[in-house]
């Protein structure tokens, strides 16, 4: 899928825009400050509206600049934040997730552009390492390729895990996970691997579609994101909700790590976030009684 040499005429397919001068995109600095503020008046694990919709709205308006992936993926980010930390309608929900996925649609080929300047293919004739590889000197790619796969994993739940299923969901975020994988490991704190052990676990096996969906693979790829960073709470709860469907030991596993994820204190540059990871951690030691 998802050489120099080259005409002179292809390094630029669009003209500048004046939305990116060379300080950079005073939008993207305004969405940037909004969004560091995103825990501001929060009730426990809900968001405030105020702060991020400030920051979808600068965002919004920095992505008019045609060939900016850093617009995208931090407008994507952004609505993620905005569809799953705020009270919102589930038909507003949906609409916001729909929005991310395309805008990191955008993100996605914005990179892929940039890699045909260097004389790349397309993306869909390339393996993940390839595509990986051609796009290593970007700074974009990694945040492109890590909010496309968390966008479309979003969307397709608020959408329905079949129906989004048959729609390619899950072979996107496979994709996109794999290419983040090949890219940076380490990224969000293993999130290629965090990802794809979700997708793993949660992703319905459908005929023709998901027949490659394995608990192995879940639990292997989960470990590897504790791995990359074993104090993550999303890591730790993906995993321990992974383990709690298997044998006695792995249970017990898991009630081990959700007690530890109660217990902690969250980070205060996540707070809303690891909040709500809290809550559905005491939630699943509830359940797992």
């Amino acid at each position: 899928m998802l050489g120099p040499g080259m005409a002179a005429a292809q390094q630029r397919l669009e003209p500048p825009s004046p939305l990116e001068p060379k300080q950079g995109n005073p939008y993207i600095r305004e969405g940037d400050a909004h969004y560091g503020r995103r825990e501001d008046k929060r009730v426990g694990p809900v968001a405030d509206r105020g702060e991020i919709a400030a920051a979808t709205r600068a965002y919004e308006t920095s992505s008019e600049a045609a060939d900016s992936a850093e617009a995208r993926w931090k407008l994507a980010r952004a609505l993620i934040f905005q569809g799953t930390y705020t009270e919102i309608e589930p038909s507003a929900r949906q609409a916001v997730y729909e929005k991310a996925r395309r805008v990191s649609e955008d993100g996605v080929r914005i990179v892929e552009r940039r890699a045909k300047r260097s004389g790349a293919k397309d993306f869909d004739l390339l393996s993940a390492l390839d595509i990986a590889t051609t796009s290593r000197k970007d700074p974009d790619a990694a945040p492109v390729f890590y909010w496309a796969a968390v966008s479309w994993g979003q969307w397709a739940l608020a959408r329905g895990k079949e129906e989004a299923t048959k729609l390619g969901a899950a072979q996107k975020i496979r994709d996109y996970a794999t290419i983040l994988v090949e890219l940076d490991p380490g990224f969000e704190d293993g999130g290629g691997y965090r990802v794809l052990g979700r997708l793993h676990d949660q992703a319905p096996r459908i005929q023709g579609e998901t027949e490659w969906v394995s608990r192995e693979e879940a639990i292997r790829n989960l470990r590897l994101a504790m791995k990359a960073d074993p104090t993550n709470f999303a890591n730790r709860l993906y995993l321990a909700e992974a383990l709690a469907r298997g044998a006695a030991a792995e249970l017990a596993e898991a009630v081990r790590i959700a007690q530890g994820l109660v217990s902690d204190a969250p980070s205060p540059t996540r707070l809303v976030e690891e909040l709500r990871i809290q809550t559905d951690a005491a939630a699943d030691l509830r359940s797992w009684k």
